[in-house]
């Protein structure tokens, strides 16, 4: 009998990926599906990366890196640190990943034991509970709903630590809300944290430069917890650069050595032409970056407005990243040609099969009441699937 072990069965599908399948199968039977379902952006990475990376692939980049990633980049990495956040490091408090998400993994699988608690907000990025049941720790959902902007509170972070708590994930800006938050909302919860000498802040700051209120504000930037803080990004999000699979941590060197013996052991260190592109994009021009950011902003400012004339949805106004999570639970005990909405998986569902528009349920994000838009597309798209959604809606009775 073949049996799967109990470690995965744990685990859930990534509902993101699912839905994105979904969509391409529809896409695949001629179904015109506009897709908003995928977290990355639809530019091309910029040519001078490119460049870099064909440089390397002449040069010979081709052989296994260091584990951590090599010097040059880990250097460049140090060098951003500073240069844009004003944070201190030395070469040996990096390590670069196959991505960010293997960095949160890298992270949790080294701090956390079996029956440690890690807080996580809600709404969270659909891997991070998953990643610490695979460490056999304990999820602690803590809510924050739409009324406070999808940020926690103070008060609530107190509320959830226990003895058993490791660590918190603080994602800002936020997968899947767009949410940010402001230096002084961080001290606060920072303050907090001062009292719990045991938990670790892991600060997923990928969408540090799809921003909307200017600075980024950053855990580590307080000196009295910086020991405690890992940093987690990469160049996915900010240089268009998803495929190329380089995430990085900046962290307390113990962390860093033990994230650094467990990846020696899975994957070693990532991509040797991915790194130098990764390189050159830390090192390089970054206007590509502030021009893909002013592009994302106007496509923010869109289809905010087209979401609030939706009778219905209930909608803030993300200052982040580039997801619309629309609170949608106006619609739940509705019908349309047989079919009744009780879940934002229903709705979802229901948006794909009658506007053919892919987006994705809250469940997976731990707001049930809500669904992600992305809006890492086209103007033209935004405006198509907008009043595709309205017109699919208003068939809901």
């Amino acid at each position: 009998m073949t049996q799967l072990s109990d470690r995965l069965n744990r685990l859930s599908p990534s509902a993101t990926l699912a839905m994105s399948q979904k969509s391409s199968e529809m896409k695949a039977q001629g179904i015109d599906v506009i897709n908003l379902s995928v977290g990355e952006p639809d530019f091309n990475t910029p040519d001078h990366i490119k460049a870099a990376a064909i440089k390397a692939v002449e040069e010979n980049w081709s052989r296994y890196s260091p584990v951590p990633g090599y010097p040059d980049l880990r250097n460049a990495i140090v060098k951003k640190l500073k240069t844009e956040n004003g944070l201190d490091y030395s070469p040996a408090q990096i390590l670069c990943s196959n991505g960010a998400k293997q960095s949160v993994c890298n992270t949790i699988m080294a701090l956390v034991n079996a029956g440690d608690e890690v807080i996580i907000p809600a709404p969270y990025w659909v891997s991070y509970p998953q990643m610490v049941l695979l460490a056999e720790g304990t999820p602690v959902i803590v809510e924050a709903p739409i009324e406070q902007d999808f940020k926690i509170t103070p008060q609530q972070l107190e509320a959830a630590i226990t003895p058993k708590t490791r660590a918190i994930i603080l994602c800002s800006p936020s997968n899947p809300t767009g949410s940010v938050y402001s230096k002084a909302e961080l001290e606060a919860l920072k303050n907090v944290l001062l009292k719990h000498e045991r938990v670790i802040v892991i600060a997923d700051e990928i969408y540090e430069h799809i921003n909307y209120v200017g600075e980024h504000a950053s855990m580590a930037a307080f000196d009295d917890i910086k020991d405690r803080v890992v940093v987690i990004n990469g160049v996915s999000k900010a240089y268009a650069m998803t495929g190329w699979r380089i995430g990085f941590i900046a962290a307390p060197e113990w962390i860093v050595k033990g994230c650094n013996k467990l990846q020696g052991q899975y994957t070693s260190g990532p991509c040797s032409v991915s790194q130098k592109a990764a390189e050159a994009a830390f090192s390089g021009d970054q206007q590509c970056v502030e021009d893909m950011r002013k592009a994302f902003e106007r496509r923010k400012d869109l289809i905010v407005k087209l979401a609030k004339e939706i009778p219905g949805l209930e909608v803030n106004n993300p200052q982040g990243a580039f997801y619309l999570f629309p609170k949608c639970s106006a619609f739940f005990g509705k019908s349309y040609d047989g079919k009744t909405i009780n879940s934002s998986t229903d709705l979802a569902l229901f948006i794909l099969e009658d506007a053919h528009v892919a987006t994705v349920a809250g469940d997976a994000f731990g707001s049930p009441e809500c669904f992600r838009m992305s809006y890492a597309t086209s103007d033209e798209n935004i405006v198509e699937a907008m009043k595709r959604i309205k017109e699919s809606l208003a068939k809901l009775k």
